[in-house]
């Protein structure tokens, strides 16, 4: 029974995950360009006007698409409509009263982000970005709650090669400069807005029912702090290294930060399938056995794309690709950051495993807890290891905040919802990656493309010895998905 929802939690992940990965993929293919046509101070304007983009895109959702996912998964049938149409109305209404104020306030917020005058079009941009991609957003929650997982994929996949061939096109052919960036995100947000039109149009009732809209308020406010405090730790340290170092410094770090997407993918398209899939089997009689499987087993395949990727960063970005360096000559110099970002972002996937019983017991109330202490750690240890460390302690911020908060949520969602999770099997994990992390900044000038292979292959070979995983297990688990 466990075997079987795992394949079936697999099967949405891997549908998920081949959207994800391919929309990343194209999209990381934008990475040399910018990193070789732009220059650090360049780099740094674009990272920090995405980065207040984040910050105002949860304001925006405020909740609701959370909100949505939960109560419609809880509603009968004939019920559907009004949850989906009493979020979706109000979101649009709130959206367009904030679109307003923001070109109201333009000048002023573009002079509180310290943005230079030169660049204060781009906020023209930001406005558009935001009202298009918070209109989408409840939208596909609901293809992924009704697992649609293809026409998710498809939207997103033409979203994204829409936005890098306006890239190119802008930025190679036309020399448009860091604002090509922000048009071609404008188009594509456009189009996925009007690719959902039929699924909003066949599910909308033009009417708000108060009691439901109460209902999601209660529980989408306490998630909107919590959202907001979670991005502040994704970009709180933007303006602080700006603050304490420059806006090249900047650029160089956030440049080397963004290689982290291959992990940070990875944790996108398991939680876009681990939400349905834990309020869908909650009900289960062995509902925690399973999630504790999960967990195990995400930590596996998350350990060994972070040895792998940490281990081989170095010689991938120094591939050619038309002439270019994947990571620019000029960005190479911070790549000792990356190890530490993707255990950031491993241990963001850990937090978002505990978020299942968070859900369940609607104990929403402690997310703003546990993400502003998260965010509290980061802004204190950036403050303090970056005078020290430059850019490399404001990575250790992220993973020291990051800590924080999967340790703090596991221990408010054990309170409600205690899981047996394999402890012996996760401590054991940590210690290879442990060592494997040590090995690597003590002899990382040494190692050859070889050597990283015969770490790489002991660090799998560790799992097998220490029991974390057995071979049987393996082959059993294995044949079971071939027959799928």
């Amino acid at each position: 029974m466990i075997l079987e929802k795992l394949k079936e939690l697999s099967k949405d992940t891997a549908v998920y995950g081949v959207s994800t990965m391919i929309g990343r993929f194209l999209g990381f293919m934008l990475f040399p360009i910018y990193t070789n046509v732009f220059t650090r101070v360049e780099f740094g304007v674009f990272t920090k006007v995405y980065a207040f983009l984040a910050f105002i895109n949860v304001l925006y959702i405020y909740g609701m698409d959370a909100a949505f996912m939960k109560y419609t998964s809880l509603a009968e049938k004939e019920k559907k409509k009004t949850t989906f149409s009493t979020p979706y109305l109000f979101v649009t209404g709130s959206t367009s009263i904030f679109t307003i104020l923001f070109y109201i306030f333009l000048i002023p917020i573009g002079n509180g982000i310290d943005l230079p005058f030169e660049y204060s079009n781009l906020l023209i941009y930001v406005i558009f970005i935001l009202f298009f991609d918070t209109l989408a957003l409840i939208p596909f929650s609901s293809l992924r709650l009704e697992r649609k997982p293809q026409k998710f994929a498809f939207i997103k996949i033409t979203n994204i090669v829409i936005n890098l061939s306006l890239n190119v096109i802008l930025i190679l052919v036309f020399n448009f400069g860091i604002e090509a960036i922000f048009i071609s995100n404008l188009v594509a947000s456009i189009f996925s807005f009007v690719a959902l039109l039929p699924e909003i149009i066949k599910k909308l009732q033009l009417h708000i029912d108060v009691a439901v809209l109460k209902k999601m308020l209660r529980f989408g406010i306490p998630y909107l702090a919590a959202a907001f405090t979670s991005m502040m730790v994704q970009v709180i340290d933007v303006p602080i290294v700006e603050k304490l170092t420059d806006t090249a410094t900047l650029g160089l770090y956030r440049a080397n930060y963004k290689l982290g997407i291959f992990m940070m993918l990875f944790v996108q398209m398991f939680n876009f399938a681990w939400q349905p899939f834990f309020l869908e089997n909650a009900k289960e009689k062995n509902a925690k056995e399973l999630f504790a499987k999960v967990f195990t087993l995400f930590l596996i395949i998350s350990a060994v794309s972070w040895a792998f990727l940490s281990l081989f960063v170095e010689n991938i970005v120094q591939i050619e690709i038309a002439g270019r360096t994947i990571l620019g000559r000029e960005f190479l110099e911070g790549l000792s950051i990356v190890p530490i970002i993707l255990l950031a972002y491993l241990f963001n996937g850990l937090y978002m495993n505990f978020t299942a019983g968070i859900y369940i017991e609607e104990k929403t109330k402690y997310f703003p807890l546990v993400t502003i202490t998260g965010a509290a750690v980061n802004i204190a240890v950036n403050f303090t290891l970056i005078p020290i460390l430059g850019i490399m302690g404001a990575a250790w911020a992220t993973l020291a905040s990051y800590v924080v908060m999967a340790c703090g949520l596991f221990l408010v969602s054990q309170k409600f919802y205690k899981i047996d999770y394999e402890y012996a099997k996760i401590l054991k994990i940590f210690l290879v990656i442990g060592i494997t992390a040590f090995i690597i900044y003590s002899f990382n000038e040494i190692m050859n493309v070889g050597i990283k292979a015969l770490l790489f292959f002991g660090f799998l070979s560790a799992f097998f010895l220490l029991k974390v995983v057995k071979r049987d297990e393996l082959v059993r688990t294995i044949k079971s998905f071939r027959k799928r």
